[in-house]
């Protein structure tokens, strides 16, 4: 059964998205990142710009098989059709089609008074359908994930 992990309180969802793509990758994980089209393409400038010293190769769901097969993210608003299925971070509203297709699933959560009570009815869905929900509160963390 897929592991879901809801990190809430992140100051900037994408910002808070960088760091933790950063780390995932450092740790050799594949990540799927799934959003609506607007937020992928935010998240995919940041990830060239938001560190001098780092950079986080990623591919486009649109771009090439072999592209994608070499890449540790890809940012995708639909999860058919991908080369890996390790870890999946949502940065969308809705619970991601096929998600349980994915060894890991983390939900990132902002301040935003919409954006958390979407996300309450995430963790119902994934409650309801038997799964754990492991809580990482940024805010107690100081967001520095």
């Amino acid at each position: 059964m897929t592991e879901v992990a809801f990190h809430f309180n992140a100051p900037d969802k994408l910002a808070y998205a960088c760091r933790l793509l950063r780390k995932a990758v450092g740790s050799g994980a594949r990540v799927v990142v799934t959003a609506p089209a607007d937020v992928l393409a935010r998240l995919n400038s940041l990830l060239w710009t938001f560190s001098q010293l780092d950079f986080i190769p990623h591919a486009t769901q649109s771009d090439p098989a072999h592209v994608l097969a070499v890449s540790p993210v890809v940012l995708a608003e639909s999860l058919t059709g991908l080369p890996h299925q390790q870890v999946l971070l949502n940065l969308g509203v809705q619970v991601p089609a096929g998600f349980d297709q994915f060894e890991r699933l983390i939900e990132v959560v902002s301040l935003d008074d919409d954006d958390r009570q979407l996300a309450r009815g995430r963790w119902k869905h994934y409650t309801e359908g038997g799964h754990t929900i492991i809580r990482h509160d940024l805010a107690l963390k100081g967001a520095n994930g």
